[in-house]
């Protein structure tokens, strides 16, 4: 008999989780306007809303805590982290940015322009958002396996090729700063893509002389991915297969809240130096000087650890396996999700739970309420509301696919707690005929709206 996997690691400090009933919370969501981002986090109960800066430390990075240094300029924690990165990542310049979106924010102030477009694999909803908000499009290259949430194609995050390089050859020249590749492909279902689809990407880049940069929020969990599912890199380390897809690109933006396992922190990497030095001026005026760009000593140097830990196989085998086992309970109960299993989130497909509400009335948004008043589980949308409405027009945009992400945080939450996650989802699935209406949007931002909007029942 083959002993059973266990985690690897062991808890050193709880948090208590308050307790609350169905009735109280169709009260708060209710005085929420329905938008699960406006709830208080003791409102929850299980909180699956994101895995970004949600996950836990190790001791490890607790003591980099300790050893902070805040200087203002060249401190010791700044050079740890450059020097981490540049080691795990292979480029050659490194900025730090408080996290994600604001590594966006100084990129695309130094490459987008209005009248641009960034081809990608389904641009998630910040990315998308920065570069609508400088008059320029994005234009979705996955390919079209990753809408069909049966089929199991390994790596669902792919680009299309073809498509790809119809958009190189028609659209006029210097009007594509940039194609960007998100490893994982969150809008998808947090999807892997193939070093091969990666190599092919860049030499389409080379042939029509286009910069290609990576969005690497999820880029360790991608690696995992591609040695367990892609041959030639069945042998390979985690750093090593994470050095191969780097290699390949011009630069990269990083969410370290997710693959850094810190609770705030990002940054970018590059190797022009023009590049480089156009992105430290607005850097300097958005986020901070270029050696700490809006990050605390303490918190580099947790970063720093925490890139070490996130490319370690054992512990993405561990954190990967926990999302598969959310998955493989939901299936067993059939509640519908897609699949393969993405590598930080379960996404349940609302077309098929609740098919009876309009996608008009946000469907997605109404099983996300739901799961949330029965069982006080706090998921996301990922469907109409995230969507939002075309610039233009101003329709609402119709995706695809409509889901509820479930988004594990790291090192979090025990196998129990997805059991209760699981056996929620299954009580509200055998009751779901019973759901004939949605919701309708009583107030909206202009832009990325599903994070403030607010809804009214139907």
């Amino acid at each position: 008999m083959q002993l059973p996997y266990i985690e690897p690691y062991k808890i050193k400090m709880v948090e208590s989780i308050e307790q609350s009933t169905p009735e109280q919370r169709k009260k708060w969501i209710e005085d929420a306007s329905y938008n699960l981002f406006k709830l208080n986090s003791n409102q929850v109960v299980i909180d699956l809303i994101t895995d970004s800066g949600t996950g836990a430390m190790s001791d490890k990075q607790w003591a980099e805590i300790m050893l902070g240094d805040e200087s203002y300029a060249g401190s010791s924690s700044f050079l740890k982290l450059e020097k981490t990165v540049k080691n795990i990542t292979g480029f050659k310049y490194f900025i730090p940015t408080h996290q994600g979106r604001a590594a966006e924010n100084v990129l695309f102030s130094a490459l987008v322009k209005k009248g641009d477009f960034i081809p990608g694999n389904a641009h998630f909803d910040t990315t998308k958002g920065h570069i609508e908000y400088r008059k320029a499009a994005t234009l979705d290259c996955t390919i079209k396996d990753a809408f069909d949430v049966e089929t199991d194609h390994p790596f669902k995050g792919n680009i299309d090729l073809e498509k790809l390089e119809e958009i190189l050859v028609n659209t006029p020249k210097g009007k594509i700063p940039f194609v960007l590749i998100t490893i994982t492909c969150n809008t998808v279902g947090g999807q892997p893509v193939s070093l091969e689809n990666i190599r092919s990407v860049r030499s389409l880049c080379n042939q029509y002389k286009v910069n290609l940069f990576i969005d690497g929020a999820r880029f360790a969990e991608n690696a995992y991915f591609i040695k367990i599912r892609e041959k030639e890199f069945v042998n390979h380390s985690i750093k090593e297969i994470v050095k191969e897809m780097f290699s390949l690109a011009d630069g990269m933006t990083m969410s370290a809240k997710k693959d850094g396992i810190v609770n705030m922190g990002g940054f970018i990497a590059l190797n022009n130096p023009d590049t480089h030095e156009v992105c430290s001026n607005f850097a300097i005026m958005y986020e901070g000087f270029v050696t700490y760009g809006g990050m605390s000593g303490r918190d580099m140097g947790a970063l720093s650890q925490g890139l070490i830990e996130g490319t370690s196989f054992d512990y993405l085998q561990s954190r990967i396996r926990q999302v598969s086992y959310l998955g493989q309970r939901l299936d067993e109960f059939n509640v519908p999700v897609l699949k393969p299993f993405g590598g930080h989130a379960i996404y349940i497909d609302a077309t098929k739970f609740v098919p009876n509400i309009p996608k008009e009335e946000y469907r997605a948004q109404a099983l996300a309420i739901e799961l949330y008043i029965i069982a006080g589980i706090r998921g996301v949308e990922i469907g109409t509301l995230l969507a939002d409405r075309d610039p233009i027009t101003r329709e609402n945009r119709f995706p695809k696919l409509e889901m509820v992400r479930l988004a594990i945080p790291r090192r979090t939450y025990t196998l129990s707690q997805m059991e209760y996650v699981a056996v929620a989802l299954k009580i509200i699935y055998e009751t779901r005929n019973n759901a004939k209406s949605g919701y309708t949007i009583k107030w909206e931002a202009p832009i990325m709206r599903h994070f403030s909007v607010k809804l009214t029942k139907k």
